[in-house]
């Protein structure tokens, strides 16, 4: 809910300009950590303050998609402060919460997990181990 100015600088024009970097530079791989509900038609209400947010990762999270990149697009529910478990549930159509700790292990194993190239992974808490879960 912060100035919708700084949100959109921050969470589309500073990735925008951090993913065109990147296809120029020649970078293989891009992961993005987006959000549960980042689409187009995330339905926020427009008096939201929440609002400016999700137009912003769902912008971004288009730009990617058309980017070129080898990308991936991670959508953790609600962060929580747990120790993180190593699992997560990616077939889940609600958000719920996922551990900070599980979001890094994620990323860390999208990263070699060739399966998630293209794919936007939308995951909370879960009972199926990381790597199981992205393949």
């Amino acid at each position: 809910g912060g100035d919708p100015a700084r949100t959109r600088a921050v969470d589309h024009d500073a990735a925008v300009r951090s993913m065109d970097a990147a296809a120029q530079a020649g970078v293989g791989r891009y992961v993005m950590v987006s959000y549960f509900g980042s689409r187009v038609d995330h339905r926020v209400p427009a008096d939201s303050a929440f609002r400016h947010y999700a137009d912003a990762k769902a912008d971004a999270d288009e730009h990617l998609r058309a980017s070129g990149l080898d990308y991936t697009i991670l959508g953790p529910s609600t962060l929580a402060d747990g120790p993180g478990t190593g699992r997560i549930d990616t077939t889940a159509e609600e958000s719920s919460d996922v551990d900070r700790a599980d979001v890094a292990a994620t990323v860390a194993a999208t990263l070699v997990e060739p399966a998630t190239v293209g794919r936007t992974i939308r995951f909370n808490r879960g009972a199926t181990p990381i790597a199981d879960a992205l393949r």
